[in-house]
């Protein structure tokens, strides 16, 4: 008496039979299943792979095979793939025609009261019930129905031959959930498709709409077939505007380029407001904004919040992120290369390039500048406890205990992640160095000096690739908070003139008792020759610093290397300060006293200009000052299928509910006169049958007054 559960499809009659197999498919249960668990698959990729980032990020992280493979499987912007779109429509398709095979039929079984049913048929019921009454049969029958009514059933009475049937119902409602569940992928699909990028794919397929890929043009030079009219039914772009300045004019991303989306509206950003917590993360940012409406220039002011949008003639504008809107910044230029002291102001702004000729990158070929990022502060965790994992290790060699002080000095600028000790350490700024060939290298550096390890350090961060980590190069800031002491050592050390003189200077200040001239002959010779090699001018040119002096070492038996070092780098250290103090004779400056200050200072600038010669650059550029320009980040969207969807998600709860929390219940009483008594045959069915069924039937029988008597028989499942 129960529907029997068909994952079959609809069956239509015709001649053609791949139709009539085609259609059937189509209807079936098994493949709207199939084609939502390729749906939950693809969500789950999409959700795990960040959606239409730029093409050279998934390049970098993928590599290039993979890269290919991803993209010819439109991975990076699952959403709008042709095939998942496909699989949505014919999702629709497929649970439309089968709502239409099996609504009638639910509408109808939902109707009936399934009253042909026999004698015999309600006896092979597990959960029935039979007892004897002397009652009349009229009696028992208005009992019954009273009684069934009082439980909250439906009932029909229904006269048989010699007999009267009561068929009751309760719960039918439940039908409606399987309707509604439905109903609901239909209506979801639906409002999905509708706020998917079909409609600029139409645009792209038979509009002549191209995505732009060039950059560095106004927007009102952009030709008119890489924009969207204002007709485009459903969009999501992004539209950055600085402080002070307006925009009409969303960015649709796509997989090569960008399309334009025209607003029916410009938006001026007056000003905007940003709040950080303890860590420098963002804790709330809003803009205040001026609307006005293009058609009928009316114009008023709103401020738009994160989760608080502006909705404005079907268009909703969400505070989506914020940016920097072209910031000014003042940078000096001090030089890296050579024994040029030299220095030049830059005037940059975020965004844009400066050129820097040969001549300013000491003779190394031509340069240009790219400000990419700028942040006022900084929140940091300077926090480090105990020895840092770049140090020196007992176990290692000669060689690369003396190169490890090239990582001990460089690397993260928060090295510890599992100790907190959060501070701001001020603004810094980001750019891009690119050579003629297209080669570039980024760096980051911070405009005050930072305390690490008890020291004043300017902070210069260099990385080849967008994956890297930044490592930092720690420049030590001089008695005035300046970098002036340390470039004016680094020049000084280019200067083979100025080693040279150092070297004797040292040697009778070693060695001042008369009579040792050739012990301070060959002394001032192994001081010039270790400056020389770590100059980068020994034997071995390409090698320079610390990593020169281990490769000039190792030449030395392994028994002696120890010694040999100790004695090298006294003299190195040694010469040193003297090549200092004849820097600062050089440009009129006094000679300082050589104090326990100036000798860490010393210590820290040698290992500085040990790891300059990795720094890759000619030049060291130094913000001096800034003037902040924020922009805020809006994301425009017209969604038409956004209530759509909406109304799907009730229609899913409704289904949900009546399936799970609706059971429908059918009951049969047969009751008919016999042999002068007035027998009762009472049954009871269910879609699921579970415990809660069970204690059901129990109930009932109570409920109904079915005595306990020996002529009763009630089977139960097992």
């Amino acid at each position: 008496m129960e529907l029997e559960t068909n994952t079959s499809g609809l069956e239509i009659k015709t001649q053609r039979a791949w139709l009539a197999n085609s259609v059937e498919l189509l209807s079936s249960m098994r493949f709207a299943i199939s084609l939502l668990t390729i749906i939950a698959i693809s969500s789950i990729t999409g959700t795990v792979l960040k959606q239409n980032e730029p093409l050279p990020n998934y390049v970098n992280q993928f590599g290039p095979f993979w890269f290919e493979v991803f993209q010819h499987l439109s991975l990076y912007s699952v959403y709008s793939a042709w095939w998942f779109l496909a699989i949505m429509g014919f999702l629709v398709l497929s649970t439309s025609l089968c709502l239409i095979r099996n609504t009638p039929k639910m509408l109808k079984d939902m109707r009936s009261w399934r009253e042909n049913v026999r004698e015999q048929s309600l006896r092979n019921f597990r959960h029935k019930a039979e007892w004897r009454g002397t009652v009349s049969r009229e009696a028992m029958t208005q009992q019954m129905t009273q009684q069934i009514k009082n439980l909250g059933y439906q009932f029909k009475l229904v006269e048989k031959e010699n007999a009267s049937l009561i068929a009751a119902k309760k719960g039918a409602a439940n039908k409606w959930g399987y309707i509604f569940a439905h109903a609901a992928i239909v209506v979801i699909c639906i409002g999905g498709l509708l706020d998917s990028d079909l409609a600029i794919r139409f645009q792209q397929w038979f509009g002549g709409k191209v995505p732009f890929e060039g950059s560095g043009v106004l927007i009102s030079q952009i030709p008119a077939q890489h924009k969207l009219s204002l007709a485009n039914p459903t969009f999501r772009g992004n539209i950055a505007i600085p402080e002070g300045k307006s925009g009409d004019t969303a960015v649709i991303p796509q997989a090569k380029g960008v399309l334009l989306q025209e607003l029916p509206f410009t938006i001026r950003l007056k000003k905007f407001h940003i709040d950080f917590y303890s860590t420098g993360m963002p804790k709330l940012f809003a803009s205040d904004v001026t609307i006005v409406d293009h058609e009928t220039g009316k114009t008023f002011d709103s401020t738009i919040k994160v989760n608080h949008p502006l909705i404005y003639k079907g268009i909703a504008i969400f505070q989506s992120s914020f940016d920097d809107g072209g910031s000014l910044l003042q940078v000096q230029a001090h030089s890296m290369t050579g024994a040029n002291l030299g220095k030049f102001p830059i005037s940059a702004k975020m965004g844009g390039e400066n050129k820097l000729t040969a001549e300013q990158a000491n003779g190394r070929d031509e340069y240009t500048i790219e400000w990419s990022a700028f942040r006022p502060f900084n929140v940091e965790n300077l926090a480090r406890e105990g020895q840092d994992l770049r140090a020196v290790h007992p176990n290692q060699n000669f060689a690369q205990k003396l190169t490890a002080d090239l990582d001990k000095h460089s690397g993260s600028a928060a090295k510890n992640a599992n100790n907190k000790d959060l501070k701001n350490v001020g603004p810094s700024m980001q750019y891009k160095l690119r050579d003629k060939t297209g080669q570039a290298r980024e760096f980051h550096n911070y405009m005050q000096p930072v305390l690490l390890d008890g020291s004043w350090v300017f902070l210069a961060g260099a990385r080849d690739s967008p994956n890297d980590q930044f490592r930092y190069l720690r420049i030590p800031a001089d008695e005035d908070d300046k970098l002036d002491e340390w470039m004016r050592l680094r020049a000084a050390l280019a200067n083979p003139e100025l080693r040279s003189r150092a070297a004797e200077v040292y040697a009778k200040r070693a060695l001042p008792n008369a009579g040792a001239e050739a012990m301070q002959v060959q002394l001032a010779n192994s001081a010039k020759k270790g400056l020389s090699i770590f100059a980068g001018e020994g034997d071995a040119p390409k090698l320079a610093g610390f990593t020169a002096i281990a490769g000039f070492l190792e030449n030395i038996p392994a028994e002696e290397q120890t010694k040999a070092a100790d004695v090298f780098m006294k003299i190195l250290n040694g010469s040193m300060w003297d090549l200092w103090q004849l820097a600062r004779q050089k440009e009129g400056l006094p000679a300082l006293e050589l104090t326990e200050k100036r000798a860490q200072f010393l210590q820290l600038a040698t290992s500085a200009l040990s790891d300059a010669f990795f720094y890759g650059a000619p030049v060291y550029l130094q913000m001096t000052g800034f003037e902040e320009i924020k922009a805020s980040v809006f994301q425009v969207t017209r969604a038409p299928g956004q209530n759509v969807v909406y109304l799907g998600g009730l229609f899913l709860v409704i289904g949900v509910f009546s399936m799970f929390y609706i059971r429908e219940r059918r009951l049969w009483i047969w009751i008919k006169h016999d042999a002068g008594e007035t027998h009762a045959l009472m049954a009871l069915s269910s879609q699921r049958k579970t415990l809660d069924f069970e204690k059901e039937f129990e109930q009932l029988k109570k409920q109904l007054g079915v005595p306990e008597q020996p002529t009763e028989s009630v089977t139960t499942s097992s």
